[in-house]
C-alpha cells in the first residue's frame, strides 16, 4: 500500500468523523436558531450567530478527541479553535446576510448553504492549524 493511499484514507476517516461531529453540532446550532426565530421572533442572522457559538462549543470538545485525537493542550488548541471559529463566524454572517437579506432566500435553505461553506473551511483549518501536532523539537 502506498503512503499517499494511507494518507488519503486517514484524511477520509477524519472527514467522516468531522462530518458526524458536525451533525451533532448542527443539531445544537439549528435547534437554537429555529427556537430563537420561531419562538422568540429574533432576526435569523442574529439567531444563527448564537447557534453558531453553541454548536462551536460542542464541535471543539468532540473534534478534539473523536476526529483529530489531539493531545495539544487546551491553552494551545483553544485559542487556535477560537481563531478558526471567528473566521467561520464571519463567513456565517456574510453568507447568511447575503442569502437572506440580499438574496431573499428563506433562512433555513440559506443556513444549509452556509453550513456547507463553513464545513470545508473548518475541516481544513482545524486539521492543519488547530489540532495539528506541534513540530518535534530536535536537540
Amino acid at each position: 500500500m502506498s503512503p499517499s493511499r494511507v494518507t488519503w484514507r486517514a484524511v477520509a476517516r477524519q472527514f467522516v468523523a468531522f462530518f458526524g461531529v458536525g451533525l451533532v453540532a448542527a443539531v445544537v446550532h439549528y435547534g437554537l436558531l429555529v427556537s430563537l426565530v420561531e419562538g422568540y421572533g429574533l432576526d435569523p442572522v442574529q439567531a444563527t450567530l448564537a447557534g453558531y457559538v453553541a454548536g462551536g462549543l460542542v464541535s471543539y470538545l468532540m473534534n478534539r478527541r473523536m476526529t483529530y485525537g489531539s493531545d495539544r493542550p487546551h491553552r494551545e488548541a483553544g485559542w487556535r479553535f477560537a481563531v478558526v471559529a471567528l473566521v467561520g463566524f464571519g463567513l456565517t454572517w456574510l453568507a447568511m446576510a447575503a442569502l437572506v437579506r440580499g438574496g431573499g432566500l428563506p433562512y433555513l435553505p440559506a443556513q444549509i448553504a452556509t453550513t456547507g461553506i463553513v464545513l470545508v473551511w473548518s475541516f481544513l483549518a482545524h486539521k492543519f492549524f488547530t489540532f495539528r501536532e506541534p513540530p518535534a523539537i530536535v536537540p
